[in-house]
């Protein structure tokens, strides 16, 4: 079973093995959402299914309900806020079975953007309760590079499964958590976002620049190499332990503009051996739409 990355050369002796297996594509492009699907279809490791950010890895933002709010009885309402609010457990599991992927299949995702929306789908999984699922070390691009097969189209549609959840295996963060937790030593928020915009000098998806109050930054292509793999692992623990300066790794909430690309900081940190560590999902795009909340630039 394979639970943080997975090597080219594994996933071929996996595909030559038999073992149930399904192969995710989340490629995507936040300025031009249709890129993401047509890209796929230009070019995808043979048999893998395509999972869309917008459609299949988020919320609706509107639904039923008062004012276009989502309660808690309805069927789609989301686990998260912000861009690209969190489907509930209950709806993704309805996707997973509507795909064919099943209780004792290895997921494998990749896309071909340095892992920054593959993690969503990695993370999501593991929030899910099933354990083996591993990021395609280097992408679609490390494919290629090691000679890998390349199937362009739609693929055959999958029989329906019956995915089951289980025990949450990763941690969600609500704003009312992490909001309490300013200031407190049992919470650290690490920021996955580029500099510039943790600095609140720009801020081009956001209607407010700037970032949580004593955030720490760690733009998420950090956790990768000059060969778009992540580093190794002894490598990732000494540069989280520098930004961590002292604090227990298990207090750690990651976030990002909408809950996407934090997702690597949290991979790269199992990786590195300092454990499971939170999500805020919502992230800066749902902490900055309350003019209430603290804003800290610089």
């Amino acid at each position: 079973m394979y639970t943080t990355l997975i090597s080219v050369e594994q996933l071929k002796a996996l595909q030559a093995g038999g073992q149930p297996l399904m192969v995710f594509d989340c490629s995507f492009d936040l300025m031009k959402p249709d890129a993401g699907e047509q890209a796929y279809l230009g070019g995808h490791i043979p048999g893998a299914v395509y999972a869309n950010l917008d459609t299949d890895l988020s919320a609706k933002h509107g639904a039923p309900g008062p004012a276009g709010v989502l309660t808690a009885h309805d069927a789609d309402a989301p686990a998260s806020g912000g861009r690209h609010p969190l489907p509930n457990r209950e709806k993704f599991a309805t996707w997973l079975s509507s795909v064919g992927f099943a209780n004792d299949m290895q997921a494998v995702v990749y896309d071909r953007n340095g892992a920054n929306y593959c993690g969503r789908l990695w993370w999501m999984l593991k929030w899910a309760g099933h354990d083996a699922v591993a990021v395609l070390d280097g992408g679609l691009q490390a494919w290629q590079a090691e000679g890998g097969a390349v199937a362009t189209g739609k693929e055959p549609a999958h029989f329906q499964s019956n995915f089951t959840l289980g025990t949450e295996l990763a941690k969600l963060v609500t704003t009312q958590t992490v909001e309490a937790g300013l200031g407190q030593p049992g919470q650290t928020v690490i920021d996955a976002r580029a500099a510039p915009r943790y600095r609140g000098e720009v801020e081009p998806l956001d209607p407010v620049a700037g970032h949580i109050p004593g955030a720490l930054n760690r733009p998420f292509g950090q956790n990768l190499g000059e060969d778009g793999k992540f580093k190794p692992a002894a490598q990732l623990r000494a540069e989280f332990e520098a930004l961590l300066a002292g604090r227990d790794p298990a207090t750690v909430v990651h976030h990002c503009g909408s809950g996407v690309s934090a997702n690597p900081n949290v991979i790269a940190m199992q990786i590195a051996g300092l454990g499971t560590t939170g999500l805020y999902g919502g992230s800066w795009s749902e902490w900055c739409s309350d003019a209430a909340r603290p804003v800290a630039r610089g």
